[in-house]
C-alpha cells in the first residue's frame, strides 16, 4: 500500500491517517476519499505499515513489533493484535457507563443531561447554563461551556456534526481498535466546575488489573494551562514528563486514596492495560474514562527510560492475540 506523507504550510496538522498527516481543511476532500475507499479492505500488513509510519514520524524511530520492549511499542502491538470485544463497550463514553454501574456503582458516574444520535437533535435550550458534551467515539472531541450565553451554539452544532461523520471516529486516526465499532452518540453531562471548586484528575496506569504509576492533572480542558506530573504508587514523584509541565505545587495522597486504587483495580482487571481516570471534586469522587492507548502510544517518555520501565509491567502473551485484521 503506497503512504505518503504530506506537509502544507500555514495550517495546523490536525489527522493522521493511514500514514498521512491530513489538515482540517485544505484536505479534507482527500480525507474523506481516502476513508471511503482503503479502510474497506485493511489488512494486517497494510494496519502494521501505517502504525509503524506513525510511530516514526512522532518517535523518530522504528518500533519493533516482532519483539516490543517499551510501553510505547507495545501499545502499537495491542493496537494489532488484542481487539477484545470488551474494548468496544469500554471505550465508548457512553455505554462505558453501564461497565462502571456495575462494577463500582452508579454514585461515581458524573450525572448526564442528555444523550442525542444526531447533531441536529441537540436542544441547547432545555440545558443548564453551565455543561459538558462530548462525542462517545473520539478523543478530543468535547465542549465545554461554563456559560451558555457566551457559547456560539451554531459553531457547537456544526463541530459535532463534524466529530458524528463516519471519519470522526478516532479509529480512523490511530488504529485505535477500541473504538472501530461504537455507533456514535452525542453525550451531555453536568459541568463538574460550576461549584467553584477544583478539579484534579488522577489517572491511573493499570498493567494486568493492577495500578503500577499515575499522573495528576490541573486544568485538564485547558491544553495551555494543562499541568501533570507523574507519580508512583505512594505518591512519590517520579522524574517524568510527557508533553506538558508538571504541577506548580506538591501533591499530598488524598484522602480517598484507598477507595481510588481498589476502584482502579476492579475496573482494570479484565485487561492487559488500561488507564483509569477519576476526577475529584472537593470530597466527591467521579469516574473519568477507561483509556487503552494513551497519546495513541506515540508521545515521548523524558527522560525516555521510563518508556522501558513501563513497558516492562506489561507482559505481552499470545492468548491476547485476538485480532480481526486478516
Amino acid at each position: 500500500m503506497n503512504i505518503i506523507r504530506k506537509e502544507i504550510r500555514g495550517y495546523k496538522c490536525r489527522y493522521y491517517f493511514l500514514g498521512i498527516k491530513v489538515c482540517t481543511r485544505p484536505l479534507r476532500p482527500e480525507y474523506e476519499k481516502a476513508f471511503r475507499g482503503r479502510f474497506k479492505s485493511l489488512n494486517l500488513t497494510q494496519a502494521r505499515i501505517i502504525l509503524e509510519t506513525q510511530f516514526e514520524a512522532s518517535l523518530g524511530y522504528t518500533p519493533d513489533l516482532e519483539h516490543p520492549q517499551t510501553f510505547n511499542e507495545k501499545l502499537q502491538w495491542l493496537k494489532l493484535y488484542y481487539h477484545n470485544p470488551l474494548l468496544t463497550l469500554c471505550a465508548d463514553k457512553y455505554k462505558v457507563r453501564e461497565y462502571v454501574k456495575e462494577k463500582i456503582g452508579e454514585e461515581y458516574l458524573v450525572p448526564m443531561l442528555g444523550v442525542w444520535e444526531n447533531a441536529e437533535d441537540v436542544d441547547f435550550d432545555t440545558l443548564p447554563n453551565e455543561f459538558a458534551m462530548k462525542v462517545n467515539w473520539g478523543s478530543s472531541q468535547n465542549i465545554i461551556c461554563p456559560d451558555k450565553s457566551a457559547l456560539n451554539i451554531a459553531q457547537a452544532r456544526e463541530d459535532l456534526k463534524n466529530w458524528m461523520r463516519p471519519e470522526g471516529n478516532h479509529y480512523y486516526n490511530f488504529l485505535e481498535w477500541g473504538y472501530k465499532n461504537i455507533e456514535p452518540k452525542i453525550i451531555a453531562e453536568t459541568y463538574l466546575n460550576a461549584s467553584g471548586l477544583p478539579v484534579k484528575d488522577y489517572k491511573f496506569f493499570c498493567f494486568h488489573g493492577e495500578p503500577q504509576f499515575l499522573h495528576v492533572a490541573t486544568d485538564s480542558w485547558d491544553s495551555e494551562k494543562l499541568r501533570i506530573s507523574y507519580f508512583d504508587m505512594n505518591m512519590q514523584q517520579i522524574d517524568l514528563t510527557r508533553g506538558y509541565p508538571n504541577l506548580a505545587q506538591d501533591i499530598a495522597m488524598p484522602a480517598m486514596w484507598d477507595a481510588m486504587v481498589e476502584m482502579a483495580r476492579i475496573l482494570a482487571e479484565p485487561f492487559p492495560f488500561v488507564r483509569v481516570d477519576f476526577m475529584q471534586l472537593g470530597e466527591k469522587l467521579y469516574f473519568g474514562e477507561l483509556t487503552f492507548c494513551p497519546a495513541a502510544g506515540l508521545r515521548p517518555f523524558v527522560p525516555d527510560k521510563w518508556d522501558k520501565i513501563f513497558g516492562d509491567h506489561l507482559i505481552l502473551t499470545e492468548d491476547l492475540n485476538t485480532t480481526t485484521y486478516q
